[in-house]
């Protein structure tokens, strides 16, 4: 039946009978596809069956074409060639006219050092191109990433195999605070610390941070918030204090210049702010333009990172 013709066609096969019509043989056919005769011999009954006429037929020790298969060599020749420069072709992608629209995940903290420059970046380079930032933090980023995001910067824990992950810049803590009203000793030390009060950032919404989670010590919380968005405003005019990534004080810092940072009187664990994306959008051209420029922007900001001078 003419409507099934359809259905049962396997475009393989139009390339194999396209090779067999310009070389006249099976076995020179063969040769060119890199297949077997009997491969060859067995597309073009399936190729036969499927148009519903013959294509050849033999013509001394090769194949001519029927005027059925003169009409599909001619009807398939242009077309078939620009599917496979369709497919072989590089992509093509402009920053400056994209329209893209990429889905980041980044941590609160992320947000603050990471997505200034970036959009910095765009402007000059990308201006049509958006971004849509999601919140993501270690617990849900691999989810976010299943859900389809292009690409994630944050803390991250183990993930699936699915996942490519890179190491952008370590995210060492320090402790700040505003010392018109918590005035501290030269040196802080690990008694003083554990003896003030503290606001910490909780993504589970109680009194445990990082500090607990490292070192299973209580700290005098006073207020425990989402995010690092307003720390800066919560501590200006009150003596607590806040362990917090030396990236997000910098940048707090810039609004708040008489605040004060100081280093922790312990050593903490040193935790990497990584870069995460699906191995699916390895070869996708605007994510690695933009993942490119993360990795630039985390290399400055590394090169630029110094002990902790800021004491007065």
């Amino acid at each position: 039946m003419p409507g099934s013709y359809g259905r049962d066609l396997d475009l393989n096969l139009l390339r194999v009978f396209a090779v067999v019509a310009e070389v006249g043989s099976v076995t020179e056919a063969a040769k060119r596809l890199y297949l077997t005769q009997p491969a060859v011999s067995a597309a073009l009954r399936r190729l036969t069956t499927a148009v519903g006429a013959p294509l050849f037929v033999r013509s001394g020790r090769g194949l001519v074409l029927t005027s059925r298969g003169e009409r599909l060599r001619g009807g398939i020749e242009s077309h078939l060639q620009a599917l496979v420069d369709a497919a072989l072709a590089a992509p093509v992608f402009d920053p400056s006219t994209s329209e893209r629209t990429l889905r980041l995940g980044l941590s609160d903290s992320a947000e603050l050092w990471l997505l200034p420059r970036l959009l910095q970046v765009l402007a000059a380079q990308a201006p049509r191109m958006r971004v849509v930032a999601i919140p993501v933090q270690f617990r849900t980023v691999g989810a976010a990433l299943a859900a389809g995001l292009d690409a994630a910067v944050t803390v991250a824990d183990e993930l699936p195999a699915t996942i490519r992950r890179e190491r952008l810049i370590t995210g060492s803590f320090t402790c700040l605070y505003d010392p018109r009203h918590a005035r501290l000793r030269k040196s802080l030390s690990e008694r003083e610390y554990f003896a003030r009060e503290h606001i910490i950032v909780s993504y589970n919404g109680d009194l445990r941070g990082v500090v607990e989670d490292a070192f299973g010590k209580t700290r005098n919380i006073r207020c425990s918030v989402s995010s690092f968005a307003n720390l800066g405003a919560l501590i200006d005019g009150t003596a607590m204090l806040a362990t917090i990534p030396a990236m997000v004080a910098a940048q707090i810092r810039k609004v708040r210049p008489h605040l004060r940072t100081t280093p922790l009187p312990f050593a903490f664990p040193t935790a990497w702010f990584e870069m995460l994306w699906p191995v699916a959008s390895d070869d996708d051209p605007p994510c690695r333009f933009v993942r490119a420029h993360i990795q630039q922007i985390a290399r400055t900001l590394a090169a630029k990172q110094l002990p902790d001078r800021s004491r007065p």
